[in-house]
């Protein structure tokens, strides 16, 4: 894919909400509108990545937080 993802979760939730709208317009020709959904599929999983990430550093967080009150 030679477009430019996202780097930001907010704007990677706001490209898949465009993307949906189209796809759920059904006036796309079959070819763009799985060219769409793949370029969905893309963003979820590094939507999906991002929120890891931020999970762990929530957690290490709460540990480092947990340890200090020892």
């Amino acid at each position: 894919m030679s477009e430019e993802m996202p780097e930001r979760f907010e704007d990677i939730v706001g490209a898949l909400e465009d993307l949906v709208r189209a796809l759920e317009g059904g006036e796309l020709p079959l070819d763009e509108a799985l060219r769409l959904y793949e370029k969905g599929v893309g963003l979820a999983r590094k939507g999906h990545d991002l929120l890891e990430g931020a999970e762990r550093r929530v957690e290490e967080l709460q540990k480092s937080l947990a340890e200090a009150g020892r």
